[in-house]
């Protein structure tokens, strides 16, 4: 086994710490760590950083904790903790920006429908808001599945580790490409090098269609993933070392 290494450690720690803590002193940080959409009125630009140390069920910050000691740990030992910390909040904030710019581009398509059909950006709001649409005539412009999907995007916070794992994930399998990774609903042993374009594949297909199970930052993870390849291959094609 891999042991812990300094970075990873003080990392695991706070997401525990933030997970375990507001449990028992029955606090609800959600309106202010969790990234919400730039038009609620939670949003604020600091969750782009705090959203990476929130989680929504033990089995999401267990699978991310574990994630960023299996897949962290080769790479904190081999580019040294300070590093490793750039890489990892650069992959996080990029997973939070690439996710918000992607929403932005589904809700200001459905937003639209809202001011072809005589509302205004007021009357848009106070709608998302009220999560109703009684007392204005847009039934003709706006689906119910339309409307379900605006009142989602923003609604629902992201929380989560995940894109910033993912970049890590990346970053291992372009250091460490013949390593064997499986997962446990598929325990069969593939290089890093196939298996991790699977995985990243996998988020872009339930990203773009409604086969997606749950409320999964699909885009978070692909952001988070594109934003490691690009750090990760620059250094290694430059041979960064330990300073």
């Amino acid at each position: 086994m891999n042991k812990i290494t300094d970075g990873i450690k003080h990392l695991i720690i706070i997401n525990v710490i933030l997970f375990i803590a507001p449990q028992f002193l029955k606090l609800d940080l959600t309106n202010v760590l969790a990234l919400h959409f730039p038009k609620n009125s939670h949003f604020g630009f600091w969750q782009y950083l705090t959203h990476m140390f929130m989680h929504a069920s033990f089995p999401h910050i267990l699978f991310n904790m574990y994630g960023l000691w299996a897949f962290g740990t080769p790479l904190e030992q081999m580019w040294g903790k300070k590093k490793f910390l750039f890489f990892y909040f650069s992959a996080g904030l990029g997973a939070g920006l690439i996710y918000t710019l992607v929403n932005y581009y589904q809700f200001n398509g459905i937003y639209d429908l809202f001011i072809n059909a005589g509302l205004n950006n007021a009357d848009v709001i106070s709608i998302l808001e009220k999560g109703s649409t009684a007392g204005f005539n847009v039934n003709a412009a706006i689906t119910q599945a339309q409307f379900d999907k605006i009142y989602s995007l923003y609604h629902m916070p992201a929380v989560g580790a995940s894109g910033a794992v993912y970049g890590v994930l990346v970053a291992f399998g372009l250091y460490f490409k013949d390593a064997k990774l499986a997962l446990l609903f598929f325990p069969v042993p593939i290089a890093a090098k196939y298996f991790i374009p699977l995985m990243i594949l996998g988020d872009l297909f339930f990203g773009m269609t409604n086969y997606s199970v749950g409320s999964v930052a699909h885009f978070a993870h692909i952001g988070g993933a594109l934003i490691g390849f690009i750090i990760a291959y620059y250094w290694k094609k430059n041979q960064f070392k330990i300073s």
